[in-house]
């Protein structure tokens, strides 16, 4: 049994999308007999015919997302953007240049051992001080 018009015509009058038009399964002869907008409408009247409920987005997991928030959470490195991104960078590399400098002035390094791990920091090998005195004492770069 064809229903394509019925559903058309009722999509029309009850102004939803043809997907939302539900037809009483029971009821089936009548609404195949029925072929004009009239008798639609007297089927829509009896409840043969009605829109189903919209479908709207859960809202579950954005109330979740926002309770993670309140406790505080949700805030780590990967959900960062931007300046805060970018001043954490500069913290670390400032950090490690000033203790590059300081192996330098107590002669702990040569220059070109001082040159070669700056440009190591800048490029972002290290992730942070500790990283790079391991690197140091694992390739023996300190003076004896």
């Amino acid at each position: 049994m064809d229903l394509k018009v019925q559903k058309k015509i009722a999509a029309k009058i009850l102004g939803v999308g043809v997907n939302r038009v539900w037809i009483d399964p029971d009821k089936l002869d009548e609404v195949s007999s029925a072929i004009t907008r009239e008798e639609i409408r007297k089927l829509i009247e009896r409840d043969i015919i009605k829109a189903r409920p919209e479908k709207g987005t859960s809202r579950g997991r954005a109330r979740k997302i926002h309770k993670q928030k309140r406790k505080g959470l949700r805030k780590g490195p990967g959900s960062r953007k931007g300046a805060a991104k970018v001043d954490d960078w500069i913290e670390r590399v400032r950090s490690m240049r000033r203790f590059l400098r300081l192996l330098k002035k107590r002669k702990i390094i040569t220059q070109k051992v001082y040159r070669m791990l700056y440009m190591k920091v800048k490029g972002g090998v290290f992730h942070d001080k500790r990283q790079l005195k391991a690197y140091i004492e694992e390739h023996n770069l300190a003076r004896r």
